[in-house]
């Protein structure tokens, strides 16, 4: 592997081989998000926790602390929003100066395989790998299905997550599958992470997911609704934290999450 490519991986992979990403990139196609409303307050407590920040350029500059030592994610891929016609008609937003200008430990880019833009999608994929690898900087492909989540079945996922390690993802970030997940992960050559999703019912449901993922080969996350839209985010940051780097199980998470909560 290349000497850059490692040494921003290493940026985000600790040394136990685990990842917690917070991603707070929804604003690109949500507009004002709930609990997001202001980015700069969302992530107040909880950037000593995360390993990366996925986020946008404009939200990077107008929210984020330039001194902060939270490696940046930054999301590039975009075009499309929540009220358009399809979520799956993006183009890449951002260019490899700026994405170096921004001094990003990496990039992340959405695919819709199976979609009317899945050609498009994943030629986006390809084309930043292209541009990016010379760089040494590694592209994260977020393996989305637009407002369609009935297509997040273990066949659906796997088929996402390995046609993007074919085209050169360094990382993959896919959703928890209840069935087969440790297929998925079988599957993909490359590191996974597992998406949030739309927000759980219970903090309980949120660690049972993350442990069995992480059980089955997921080496982390990237949670965002689950964790900033919960009324105690940097407990809920913590209790999460955990599970992926100190291997709590969902007990102990929630008993430490009402801990932090309650104190």
């Amino acid at each position: 592997m290349d000497w850059g490519i490692e040494n921003r991986l290493s940026r985000l992979i600790r040394e136990d081989g685990r990842c917690q990403f917070l991603p707070i990139d929804h604003g690109y196609f949500q507009g004002p998000t709930s609990c997001l409303e202001d980015p700069s307050e969302t992530i107040k407590g909880l950037l000593a926790y995360a390993d990366g920040l996925f986020v946008t350029r404009g939200v990077l500059r107008a929210s984020v602390p330039p001194n902060s030592p939270t490696p940046i994610i930054l999301r590039v891929s975009g075009g499309t929003s929540i009220i358009g016609a399809d979520l799956a008609n993006e183009t890449i937003t951002t260019s490899i100066d700026e994405i170096i200008r921004l001094n990003a430990a990496a990039v992340g880019i959405s695919i819709f395989v199976g979609s009317d833009y899945e050609k498009q999608t994943l030629t986006n994929l390809s084309n930043l790998v292209s541009e990016c690898e010379p760089y040494g900087i590694p592209v994260m492909a977020v393996t989305a299905v637009g407002k369609e989540l009935e297509k997040r079945t273990a066949r659906y996922l796997s088929l996402s997550c390995r046609i993007a390690a074919e085209l050169g993802a360094r990382i993959v970030k896919t959703y928890y599958s209840t069935e087969d997940f440790d297929k998925v992960i079988e599957g993909c050559p490359v590191p996974v992470v597992i998406a949030g999703g739309p927000k759980c019912e219970t903090e309980l449901e949120v660690f049972e997911f993350v442990y069995d993922g992480i059980q089955k080969g997921a080496i982390g996350v990237n949670l965002g609704r689950n964790v900033w839209q919960n009324p105690h985010p940097v407990a809920m940051m913590r209790a999460l934290h955990a599970v992926i780097h100190n291997n709590a199980t969902p007990k102990e998470a929630q008993g430490l999450f009402e801990e932090l909560r309650n104190s």
